[in-house]
């Protein structure tokens, strides 16, 4: 499995679970989500971005990828913005995902877990939150562009939506 890629070509690549790539230029990264999250940090003035397919909140001390969990995905996130330039402060976040694909209710909420974890990891190191489309009980496809920073959401019988 993938611990991490790092793209510079026009290309579309595709981010599996657990797994974090960075592209630049035209690349787009693309997750299939159910209850992970996928989260994406880009800077507006670099031709960069980063995206993580993230499956679990808390690693609790299990040696994984990376990606696999919001508390060890968001800094190697940030290391690999760091290494390809891009100042912590030019940063934002977009998150996709989420589905309590469980259910609304009952002991298996992995969905709002992973929600809640990511946003308090992003607050603690000063990234904002752009824009999201989190929760429900439907699974999303997302194609991130590292150029322009956007979002695309599509949802089985919904319009396809861009996080700006």
């Amino acid at each position: 499995m993938v611990f991490s890629t790092v793209l510079k070509s026009k290309t579309d690549q595709h981010v599996g679970m657990g797994q974090i790539a960075l592209g630049s230029g035209a690349t787009r990264l693309t997750a299939v989500l159910g209850s992970c999250v996928a989260v994406t940090l880009h800077a507006p003035r670099h031709d960069v971005g980063v995206l993580a397919h993230i499956i679990l909140a808390q690693s609790s001390g299990r040696n994984s990828l990376p990606g696999k969990f919001a508390d060890t995905a968001i800094p190697e996130m940030l290391r690999m913005m760091d290494e390809a330039g891009v100042p912590r402060e030019s940063m934002v976040a977009r998150l996709a995902g989420g589905a309590n694909i469980f259910g609304r209710s009952g002991p298996l909420q992995i969905g709002n877990a992973n929600i809640e974890a990511i946003t308090r990891l992003l607050q603690e190191q000063g990234i904002p939150i752009k824009a999201q489309d989190v929760g429900g009980d439907k699974g999303r496809r997302v194609s991130f562009d590292c150029q322009t920073g956007s979002l695309t959401i599509e949802m089985a019988g919904h319009p396809a939506r861009v996080l700006q």
